[in-house]
């Protein structure tokens, strides 16, 4: 499924070239060529979904674990010192293309980037008369995508020494 006027389906599609470094059966990552910082990498679904919530959720998990695997691979290529991975999701979050994209940016101390925003203090009512909005709907919404799911068993992975080395070398990157 694809949208022939979204610039991102034409990168799908191979008609409009792009800096390809992963691509597999449901996901494209591709460098950001107007990026914030130098590795600026999406991530894309090949299908045309304009926003988050028209994505399934199988996808949505599989371009997440793909989004983590592009922030270590930038850890351990570019020497950065972290990211930042975001949606915008809707035109007044800044989404300016409508196809559904994760940015993975790498991030250096005192790059100039700027994703910071000041924070407003809301009062106790606000935040209750939220909360009660939102909470039914939300847990409705979880549990009732979660009863469709057919469940399934999984078996402990056995960690190698190389494995090891990996998760024991991502460790020192927490701060």
């Amino acid at each position: 499924m694809s949208n022939e006027n979204c610039i991102l389906c034409q990168i799908v599609g191979n008609q409009v070239p792009a800096y390809v470094i992963y691509e597999d059966d449901i996901a494209l990552g591709i460098l950001d060529v107007n990026g914030a910082q130098l590795g600026h990498t999406f991530i894309i679904p090949k299908n045309h979904y304009p926003i988050l919530e028209q994505v399934p959720d199988e996808e949505i998990g599989h371009l997440f674990n793909v989004a983590n695997k592009i922030s270590s691979a930038l850890f351990e290529k570019m020497k950065i010192q972290g990211t930042n991975i975001y949606v915008t999701n809707g035109i007044p979050a800044g989404q300016r293309v409508a196809h559904f994209m994760i940015n993975v940016i790498p991030r250096l101390e005192n790059d100039g980037i700027n994703l910071q925003w000041a924070p407003k203090q809301l009062g106790e009512e606000e935040m209750s008369t939220v909360e009660l909005k939102l909470k039914d709907q939300a847990q409705t919404a979880v549990v009732s995508k979660q009863a469709k799911r057919p469940s399934k068993v999984v078996e402990h992975a056995v960690v190698s020494d190389d494995d090891e080395d990996y998760y024991a070398g991502h460790l020192n990157r927490i701060p």
